[in-house]
């Protein structure tokens, strides 16, 4: 595999972070109906939380030689796992959009727990193994580590936030 190769396929994952803050500085510099951050929690939660899970999905479902020989990783059932529990994961991304700070906190921590174990896994095989398959190594660690990590941060910072504003009387 070449170089330019190897770069292009360790870096699809990361597509979708750049999907999200590209959209997100846009849409706040355009926008004055919606706070900022609200504006980067839902970018982020719907790009990429939401498509990244649901491109995820099918790639696992339609295309499994490709991920698992990408992954380096031989081909089981547990495919069918992996794209089902990225389903999961999009849906809560897209719930995620019209969700209160502390459910998207729990959000976060229900992607962190699958998206940061299968990043283990990543370096694991990796160093114990010497996988240094595009699938396993590069974009898809940042992907794993950063979308739930920089959802959680926003949701967090989203609570602090509303906790700090004096309340309002209708």
């Amino acid at each position: 595999m070449s170089t330019s190769q190897f770069i292009f396929e360790t870096s699809v994952p990361a597509l979708w972070l750049l999907i999200a803050v590209i959209g997100a500085s846009i849409h706040s510099a355009r926008s004055t109906k919606l706070p900022r951050l609200e504006i980067w929690q839902r970018w982020w939660a719907v790009a990429a939380l939401g498509c990244g899970s649901a491109w995820m999905t099918l790639s696992f479902l339609v295309i499994p030689d490709v991920m698992t020989t990408a992954i380096g990783f031989q081909q089981t059932p547990f495919v069918t796992e992996i794209a089902f529990a990225n389903l999961g994961l999009a849906i809560g991304g897209f719930r995620a959009v019209h969700a209160g700070a502390r459910e998207r906190i729990t959000i976060g921590l229900i992607a962190g727990m699958f998206l940061w174990g299968a990043t283990l896994g990543h370096v694991y095989q990796s160093l114990a193994h010497g996988n240094w398959e595009p699938g396993n190594t590069g974009g898809v660690l940042a992907y794993d580590v950063l979308i739930p990590a920089v959802m959680i941060i926003l949701a967090v910072r989203s609570r602090r936030l509303e906790a700090a504003s004096p309340a309002t009387v209708s």
